[in-house]
């Protein structure tokens, strides 16, 4: 008996170890099969102890030329004189593991921009063995990107770190493993995923198109995914859907295909693109009102001439009236010294406007806001009573007296007056409500609620930006003008939607105090 337990014995290690050497050899195919990527290993002084194919195709040494040398002869001779080398096996040996991207050296001394994974490698006590290295050429992919990054690395010392998830499955589909990076990146646990088909992580319209793909390369042989870098969408485990990187490989093992996918999450990149895009257009936007103010400044310098000139002539012929009994020449000459203040009105507005655009100092001084509202009511309600809305005012008492410019307050509350009267065009209920009433300590609120059809969502918080209207004919520059001039007085200005419906404008100014005097 004890014979035949010896040979028992004998056979079961003989099978464990040709079971052991059988795996050591499908790694190592998995390893060189592996051609888009560079994977070695190192022993804990940095020599180098395994070479895969991928190596020799990206790097240019065969495995005879490298075995055994260091591997900083990889390194770029500045980052050598700088010790980095050495600095990354020590950060892989306290962190585990660590990507970046960085600049390698070929064997016939050219550079190239290579996505770096350094892994640190213990046996089971603990102790150091070596390291694993992958490295992948990235230089295709960002040639305009690494070139830039590469005359300005030292301004601007950016670095492009974005780790690579693995996942390996088998001709179904179903996953083998899932590395750390890729539990990091899609929020799954490894027993979550293996065991489990592929598409779990990809959204249910690419589920179906992905077993079909599969289905279709198993039968013709020709490939749609596998052996190229495409762009797609990927699920997280909470649901969200982020733009990957994938690149996928293949690989024969015991008959079987083997197919390794390397996932990179490209959200930030996208997110930094985006943010370009969204930094051009405010560029854009600032240059339009910078425009837009040196016209302003330009056309308040040539229309207030002719403005004057015209209420001079209105003020003429209303004195060539003179003293009349006739009703008619007593109207006309009434309705020509309207028309004349009116004329001086637009040229102080005018040259209000230029005084803002230069930076010059406006008037500001005491004044009452009754009669303020009073006047600006008595303009911006031109045409509303035909128009059928009825305007209601409530002037809150004791609130009297505040420090302003005088022509700045109406204008915009002419403005705001003449949106509201517009916005109940086609309302069935059309009622204009001015009111003012206190607001915080040393301010005074004035609002203009109407009854119209409310705030397009599409410009609500834009609503006091310039050029953001939704008139057909409009441009946009009336609410952002009395922004201007409402925080010009420290004020701020506001809208919110109405209890009855339609919207209600507030902006604040400053009451005077015994100071201003």
């Amino acid at each position: 008996m004890t014979g035949t337990d010896d040979s028992d014995t004998a056979s079961t290690i003989d099978n464990t170890a040709r079971h052991q050497a059988a795996m050591a050899e499908e790694l190592g195919l998995l390893i060189d099969g592996a051609t888009n990527y560079a994977i070695y290993m190192l022993d804990p002084q940095g020599r180098v102890t395994i070479w895969n194919r991928g190596a020799e195709r990206i790097k240019g040494w065969t495995e005879a030329e490298i075995i055994g040398r260091n591997f900083e002869l990889f390194y770029p001779p500045e980052d050598i004189a700088a010790g980095k080398p050495s600095i990354d096996l020590a950060r892989a040996s306290q962190e585990g593991r660590f990507e970046e991207d960085s600049w390698r050296i070929r064997k016939d001394g050219s550079e190239f921009l290579a996505s770096v994974t350094v892994t640190a490698l213990r046996d089971e006590a603990g102790a150091l063995r070596g390291f694993g290295k992958v490295i992948r050429d990235i230089t295709d992919h960002k040639a305009a990107e690494a070139a830039v990054a590469r005359r300005e690395h030292h301004l601007r010392s950016i670095l492009a770190t974005v780790p690579d998830a693995m996942i390996i499955m088998d001709e179904r589909g179903t996953v083998a493993s899932f590395s750390a990076a890729a539990e990091r990146v899609f929020g799954y646990a490894e027993a979550d995923v293996v065991g489990r088909n592929v598409s779990m992580l990809m959204p249910d319209a690419d589920r179906g198109a992905h077993d079909d793909h599969l289905k279709t390369y198993l039968a013709t042989g020709v490939r749609h995914v596998i052996g190229n870098v495409r762009n797609a969408t990927a699920l997280r485990r909470n649901g969200d859907s982020f733009p990957i990187e994938l690149a996928v490989g293949e690989v024969s093992i015991g008959g079987e295909r083997i197919f390794t996918g390397f996932i990179r999450d490209m959200t930030r990149r996208r997110d930094t693109e985006r943010q370009m895009r969204d930094l051009q257009s405010e560029l854009l936007h600032v240059s339009r009102v910078s425009a837009m103010g040196t016209m302003a400044s330009t056309l308040a310098h040539e229309i207030n001439q002719p403005l004057t000139a015209i209420a001079n002539y209105l003020e003429t012929a209303r004195d060539m009236i003179g003293e009349t009994d006739d009703v008619l020449m007593k109207d006309i000459a009434e309705a020509l010294a309207l028309a004349a203040a009116q004329s001086l009105r637009a040229g102080t507005i005018v040259r209000r406007l230029r005084a803002f655009v230069d930076g010059g100092e406006t008037g500001f001084r005491i004044e009452r806001l009754d009669e303020l509202v009073d006047e600006a009511t008595s303009l911006g309600l031109l045409g509303a009573h035909e128009a059928g809305i009825t305007v209601m005012m409530t002037i809150a008492a004791g609130l009297d007296r505040v420090l302003v410019d005088r022509v700045q307050i109406q204008q915009v509350l002419v403005n705001l007056i003449r949106n509201a009267i517009q916005s109940m065009g086609g309302s069935a209920r059309k009622e204009l409500t001015i009111a003012t009433a206190p607001d915080r300590a040393g301010w005074v609120k004035v609002t203009v609620t109407d009854t119209g059809a409310g705030i397009d969502p599409a410009v609500r918080e834009r609503l006091f930006e310039a050029f953001a209207t939704t008139k057909e004919d409009g441009m946009g520059l009336g609410l952002s003008i009395c922004r201007t001039i409402v925080e010009a007085h420290g004020g701020r200005i506001w809208a919110e939607a109405s209890e009855g419906g339609g919207t209600a404008f507030h902006f604040c100014v400053p009451l005077a105090g015994d100071e201003d005097v």
